[in-house]
């Protein structure tokens, strides 16, 4: 195995030294052309702000190329291959409408461009999912938030690296938001509503795809625990099968982002992988990695959906059918650096749980942006998080589960759709289940003794474990803090 893991290692990082040796990764022709930037580049874009930003593009090889903007003004010659890469300095916020110009042996304008943060926006059909199916046309009517921009990222799935894009940025408006990621827009309208910062979304989604082919080849080959995909790492770059299983999507539709500036990412996935749980855990740490690494601006933020209640309610106390584990699997993901999760375990469609697209991607997107706000934005005292398990201590006949993110304390509550979320200080703790080491499990009876709950069963004497909400439709689940956030889905033991 490990003979193995050091030829796939030796294998990529020959291939990551070639194609970073690329400045850009820009593969052009020695044909006389006139200048280029790269299709991110366009009127209505967001820059980003506080860090040097490159400008990137084509021309004719040993062409200059001058960018002017915002008071700067650089220039560069273009390498034999007709690469060109400007690097302006750390831009400041700016909410003013401007021109950013490059100049070669012809010259391209760049209209109302504003300097803000970029967050990607990716994932399969939730993050799709458009404002304007949520249910919500009140919403779409009173979205004129012109400070707000998205770029569209068509679908591309390669065999290959691809290093430039097509599209187009479009500011928010009555006539388009309808068209907008609806969980990065509602993200970007708080954090815009509450910093007046530019917000750019790119959005880059697959529909029904796995997290595979999210992932780039370096990430998966950088986890061991993947080791046994090798012939699926093929530095051929070629598709496995026909509908590639194994970063292709990467290829096409993130790697063509990486030299672009970025504040961080936002990540709505897990749908298709099912019912896993360890591996699930395994292939994010190769998405995050990957992602970083491509993108070589350290450990940029990286926050990401847990999946939503699902299908009809199971009422067995196990539980760990389909979309637990995967959950777990997200869980278990807050343990890579600068990451963070919204719990939507209550957010499926009232009445219609079998639908695997809740429109409610309101709480969704606000709930990501409690962790921005927190982690980003200097909100200092803000609560970001519903309780999240944090372990626990056999007490006799009862196991007392230990929090974090308990914020001002817990409490039950419930939510129905887009309705608040009602405390109920005299309900029931629902969705426990208590077991031994026989690993017979029983519903529990659960109390909140201030920032705990202690679990217990008559029949269980002498208990080892607990599970909460770890079924794929917890239906009645109902622990939250008293911030209004709910309790993410655990487990304790590993059977």
């Amino acid at each position: 195995m490990e003979y193995i893991m050091k030829q796939i290692k030796m294998e990529y990082s020959m291939t990551h030294k070639l194609l970073s040796g690329l400045a850009i990764l820009c593969f052009a022709t020695t044909a006389s052309a006139d200048v280029t930037v790269n299709g991110l580049f366009a009127d209505h874009m967001v820059l980003q702000r506080e860090m040097p930003v490159a400008v990137y593009g084509k021309a004719d090889p040993g062409e200059k190329v001058s960018v002017a903007f915002a008071g700067q003004e650089k220039s560069v010659i273009t390498d034999k291959v007709g690469c060109w890469s400007v690097k302006l300095d750390a831009l400041k916020t700016s909410t003013n409408s401007a021109t950013l110009t490059v100049s070669g042996k012809n010259k391209v304008t760049i209209n109302d461009v504003v300097v803000g943060d970029v967050w990607v926006c990716s994932g399969q059909s939730n993050m799709e999912f458009l404002l304007g199916h949520c249910g919500r046309p009140d919403d779409v009517k009173d979205a004129n938030f012109p400070l707000l921009r998205q770029f569209d990222v068509p679908s591309n799935y390669a065999g290959r690296i691809q290093t430039d894009v097509k599209g187009n940025w479009v500011n928010c408006t009555l006539q388009t938001a309808g068209n907008f990621t609806a969980v990065g827009y509602y993200f970007a309208r708080k954090i815009h509503s509450e910093t007046g910062i530019p917000i750019g979304l790119i959005r880059s989604v697959a529909s029904g795809r796995s997290i595979e082919p999210f992932c780039s080849a370096d990430g998966l080959a950088s986890i061991s625990e993947l080791a046994g995909n090798k012939a699926k790492l093929d530095v051929s770059g070629e598709p496995e099968i026909g509908p590639c299983s194994w970063h292709c999507m990467y290829n096409g539709m993130i790697h063509p982002l990486v030299n672009f500036r970025i504040k961080g990412a936002l990540f709505y996935q897990g749908e298709t992988n099912g019912s896993e749980e360890d591996g699930y855990y395994h292939k994010m740490r190769a998405l995050i990695g990957g992602w970083r690494k491509a993108w070589n601006q350290g450990d940029f933020p990286f926050y990401f959906v847990q999946l939503p209640n699902y299908s009809n309610p199971d009422n067995k106390p196990e539980g760990g059918d389909g979309w637990a584990k995967t959950r777990m699997g997200q869980f278990k993901a807050l343990s890579i650096p600068n990451t963070g999760m919204a719990v939507a375990i209550e957010l499926a469609n009232v009445g219609n749980p079998g639908d695997v697209h809740p429109q409610n991607k309101r709480d969704v997107g606000e709930r990501l942006a409690l962790w921005a706000l927190a982690k980003n934005y200097g909100k200092k005292d803000l609560v970001y998080s519903g309780p999240l398990y944090k372990g626990i201590k056999v007490e006799g006949s009862k196991i007392r589960v230990v929090f974090d993110s308990v914020g001002s304390g817990l409490t039950v509550a419930t939510k129905k759709g887009y309705d608040p979320v009602v405390k109920e200080p005299q309900g029931k703790l629902q969705k426990f289940a208590i077991a031994g080491e026989d690993k017979k499990w029983v519903w529990a009876d659960a109390v909140i003794e201030g920032k705990t709950v202690v679990v217990s069963s008559p029949a269980v004497p002498k208990p080892v474990a607990v599970r909460y909400a770890y079924s794929i439709n917890p239906d009645g689940c109902n622990l939250y803090n008293n911030e209004g956030l709910p309790a993410s889905p655990f487990r304790t033991d590993a059977w």
